[in-house]
């Protein structure tokens, strides 16, 4: 089994003690040392690994450290076989054998050299780099510079506490002034454990997941793409207009790749920047994305905020509403009322109400052409959640 982490310090005790239960149960360990998630996936599946298992608290803090699986070839695990593994923590084991632990010292090599042979040359480019102190801190470093950008990158010194600190893709604002003050042709921010990025152009402006999906998929020539309820309206009308379908479903990235297999599409992903190419890796790869959209761009011939100004984004409002009881709320007699009540606000829009999956709230999403609007409509049926009793 190989075993990664994203960051010092934070996950040391964990990989001892997840690395001492399976050592316990015959397996053996190969530490990857700290690599990025998609890493650790695609060595899982190159080195016909049974299994790989990473540490991070993904884009965020440090102290929200948890555990990933990845399944055989690098696949995440279903639901099912989740629940069956939470459920088997309660289970009391007993000692069979004792496996053998090594360091796979080729771990980093072996995945930049993959990266490497994905990327188009980049040449002449400028280019700056938010690694959120996290995994990608020195990969992609090194995998810019041997495509040969003029590389230069902040929040790339990881203590094991600063990981998504005030950085990365849920914090480009700093990557954002550096682009557009530093005169870089543009800008990438990765969220800590490296399966997401956004975009910044020379004008320092932000190109979120919407706009990664709409550059590629065009491109490519893709069939299809698959979002999730977030996605901005002005990606599903512009794919549309191009004669290519587009469905949605719930946030999740591993909903996003049930369908993309149920459809038989290659390309899918979030707003956040999670993004699978499926025809590369089933899973979302920061640094895979940001190379892969490059390549698009420069097969366009056209800059990225030529393509951010052919898609205006309509305007979204999002709330997050405390609720004493979620399920109380999402059951309510009178909230598809209030739903279709608050989109008739709006007019040419949409409205998405969805409970939070670890927190006592309810998120309520509007989203239209008529900003002013947009944001009543909202309020209206945040007031009226909050009153639920």
């Amino acid at each position: 089994m190989l075993l990664g982490k994203d960051t010092r310090e934070s996950c040391d005790m964990i990989e001892a003690a997840l690395a001492a239960g399976l050592l316990s149960q015959g397996i053996a360990v190969e530490h990857l040392g700290i690599l990025p998630t998609p890493g650790v996936a695609y060595l899982t599946g190159e080195l016909g690994a049974d299994a790989g298992v990473m540490i991070s608290a993904s884009h965020n803090p440090y102290y929200d450290n948890g555990i990933k699986f990845f399944g055989p070839g690098g696949l995440k695990l279903s639901d099912k076989a989740e629940h069956e593994i939470e459920t088997a923590l309660d289970n009391k084991l007993d000692v069979k054998e004792i496996a053998t632990v090594r360091n796979h010292q080729e771990a980093e090599r072996l995945y930049i050299d993959h990266l490497v042979k994905l990327g188009p040359r980049l040449d002449n480019l400028k280019i700056a780099l938010d690694t959120a102190n996290g995994a990608t801190y020195r990969v992609a470093v090194k995998v810019f510079q041997r495509l040969g950008a003029e590389v230069f990158a902040i929040f790339n010194t990881p203590d094991g506490r600063n990981i998504n600190k005030n950085c990365g893709s849920t914090h480009p604002e700093a990557l954002q002034r550096l682009v557009k003050e530093g005169d870089f042709d543009l800008g990438f921010a990765f969220d800590g454990d490296g399966d997401r990025v956004v975009i910044v152009d020379e004008h320092g402006r932000l190109a979120h997941g919407d706009y990664v999906l709409f550059i590629n998929a065009v491109v490519r020539q893709e069939q299809g793409v698959v979002g999730t309820i977030m996605s901005n309206m002005a990606l599903e009308r512009a794919l549309e207009e191009r004669g290519i379908a587009f469905e949605r479903t719930q946030v999740g990235d591993r909903y996003v790749f049930q369908r993309l297999i149920k459809r038989g599409w290659r390309l899918g992903g979030e707003q956040s920047g999670h993004i699978l190419f499926m025809d590369y890796l089933q899973t979302g790869d920061g640094i895979q994305t940001a190379l892969l959209t490059l390549a698009a761009l420069l097969e366009s011939g056209r800059s990225l905020a030529e393509w951010i100004d052919e898609m205006p984004m309509y305007p979204q409002v999002l709330l997050n509403v405390p609720v004493a009881n979620k399920q109380r709320v999402m059951r309510h007699d009178l909230l598809a009322s209030w739903i279709i009540e608050a989109e008739e606000v709006i007019g040419d829009g949409r409205i998405n109400v969805r409970p939070s999956g670890t927190e006592p709230l309810v998120r309520v999403m509007a989203e239209g052409a008529d900003e002013e609007l947009v944001k009543k409509a909202a309020e209206m049926l945040a007031s009226r959640i909050a009153a639920i009793k």
